[in-house]
This record gives C-alpha cells, sequence and structure tokens, in this order.
C-alpha cells in the first residue's frame, strides 16, 4: 500500500542547515510532504529498498559531504537507475571545488547550490529553489 507522495526528500547531515531548509520550505508551503534523512545511505535505502511502500520524490535536495555514502555516490546511482533517472536532483552544499562541481554535472545533477552563508542568502536561496522545482519546473510524466 503505497503511503502518500513525497514532494521533497532532503539529504542533509548538519543539523542546523536541515532545521534551516525545513522552516524556509514550510514559511512558503513548500514542504507538505519532506523527508529528511541524514545520510547518503538511508537516501539510497529509502530511493532503492524493495517493497518501498512512498512515492519517488519529486526533487531530492542532496549535500554532497556526508558520512557513510557520499552524495556524489547517491547521485551516481539515482542517474543509474531507471525508475529514478529523471528526477531531479539539487546539490545543496559548502564545497565550491571544482572537481566536486564538474563531477556532479558530469552525472547529470540539474542544479549545483553552494550553501550561501549569510542566513538572509540561505534562506531566499531555499525559498527560490523550493518555488522553481516544485511549482515553476514542468517534470516529464
Amino acid at each position: 500500500m503505497k503511503q502518500d507522495p513525497v514532494d521533497i526528500l532532503l539529504v542533509e547531515d548538519n543539523a542546523l542547515d536541515a532545521e534551516l531548509t525545513l522552516r524556509e520550505l514550510k514559511k512558503h508551503h513548500l514542504a507538505n510532504h519532506l523527508v529528511h534523512l541524514k545520510d547518503g545511505e538511508e537516501a539510497l535505502e529509502f530511493l532503492f529498498a524493495n517493497g518501498a511502500t512512498h512515492s519517488l520524490p519529486k526533487l531530492v535536495l542532496l549535500d554532497i559531504q556526508m558520512p557513510k555514502v557520499s552524495g556524489i555516490e547517491v547521485l551516481e546511482q539515482i542517474r543509474s537507475h531507471e525508475l529514478t533517472s529523471t528526477t531531479p536532483v539539487v546539490v545543496l552544499t559548502s564545497s565550491k571545488e571544482d572537481p566536486d562541481i564538474r563531477r556532479c554535472y558530469d552525472l547529470g545533477v540539474n542544479s549545483y547550490i553552494v550553501k550561501p552563508v549569510n542566513f538572509e542568502r540561505f534562506t531566499e536561496a531555499i525559498r527560490t529553489l523550493g518555488m522553481y522545482w516544485l511549482l515553476i519546473n514542468q517534470p516529464p510524466t
């Protein structure tokens, strides 16, 4: 039996960043169906577990610097499975390193956003990306 659809899968190990992201998405009514996971291993289990009782997310917000399984490895798995290959993935990370950026785009990330340090810029970035990917973007059917 399927449960409620998941609009956003937030994969973020930093508790403060996760809380700020959740708060901003809720403030703009974009987090009604959001699942927050704390590492890449949990994300892979959520997305690919046999007998999963949930629908696939409309958007994955993915940090790349995480314990257990990195976000880059999660992105690679998402893109390599037919079921999730077109799921929009936005990397939301503190890494400005060109090898990370290049690797994510080579793997097919839809967007790569460096987390702004400034609180106001961070909340604006979250609001904008939530509005775009959930309300404006037209995914394939």
